[in-house]
């Protein structure tokens, strides 16, 4: 069994309600990233949603989870003959740490036209990329390949830019086919973007987290991402990200909203 699917494991304890255990592989900074945190809510509402398509999931981050057992509690909001809203929250120790709320579409509802006003980011070939190495504390590089396009990987060097953007490709380093978790997982991978104008800054705290899936790419191939800052303001920065595939389909769009406090 791929790492990842241990790590998605949930036991059915009672109705709308999972046993999870969060893994020790996903951290960053010692604590579990927000990225897998979503992967388990969005498993946990997967299980429950009979609708299967196009997935929204917004996450408020109350307080900070750490590796161990868990619970994940689900109840559904409503249900109609387009959309299932389902709610998720994880506990720990009695304490409510993560809510999502997450809307899931029938597919046959889903419309044909696409139209696409910009395309994917352009990228170095991966073998010119810099990947980012494992890092104490830092364990989910230890499992997965976070390739920097050499425009924007110089932070880790003291060089930096003006523009607050990371672009690269990603990808587990064992290989797993993609699915709704794994592209939880992805959009929030990738350093802050505002490292690249500012350098390693000392705290970016995720407050809330929101993505929309718009397709789960076959296979296991490294799909490409663009993240990108353009307001810091109030102790506050954003972060709007995209992954596309390598066909030009994309996968998915998140917008991230953190806390932000430099050195």
């Amino acid at each position: 069994m791929h790492s990842f699917d241990s790590d998605m494991n949930l036991v059915k304890n009672t109705d709308g309600v999972y046993d999870a255990v969060i893994s020790d592989r996903w951290l960053i900074n010692g604590a579990p990233n927000g990225g897998y945190l979503i992967a388990l809510l969005a498993a946990a509402m997967d299980h429950v949603s009979e609708k299967k398509s196009t997935p929204i999931i917004t996450a408020n981050f109350i307080s900070r989870c750490k590796p161990g057992p868990a619970v994940i509690a689900v109840d559904r909001i409503t249900q109609s003959s387009q959309f299932d809203r389902i709610q998720a929250r994880i506990i720990q120790d009695g304490t409510e740490k993560v809510r999502a709320c997450g809307t899931f579409i029938d597919p046959k509802n889903n419309g044909m036209d696409k139209r696409f006003e910009s395309g994917p980011p352009e990228l170095a070939p991966p073998e010119e990329c810099f990947l980012i190495p494992s890092i104490p504390n830092y364990t989910l590089y230890d499992n997965m390949d976070i390739l920097l396009d050499p425009c924007c990987a110089g932070w880790m060097k003291g060089s930096l830019t003006d523009v607050s953007e990371h672009r690269g490709w990603i990808s587990f380093k064992e290989k797993r086919d993609h699915d709704l978790m794994s592209v939880s997982l992805f959009t929030d991978a990738f350093p802050p973007p505002v490292f690249v104008s500012q350098g390693p800054v000392a705290w970016v705290p995720t407050i809330e987290f929101s993505l929309n899936v718009r397709s789960i790419p076959a296979g296991d191939e490294a799909l490409r991402a663009v993240f990108k800052t353009r307001f810091v303001s109030h102790g506050i920065c954003e972060e709007d990200g995209e992954l596309w595939d390598t066909s030009g389909e994309l996968v998915a769009i998140s917008r991230q909203i953190s806390l932000f406090r430099k050195n």
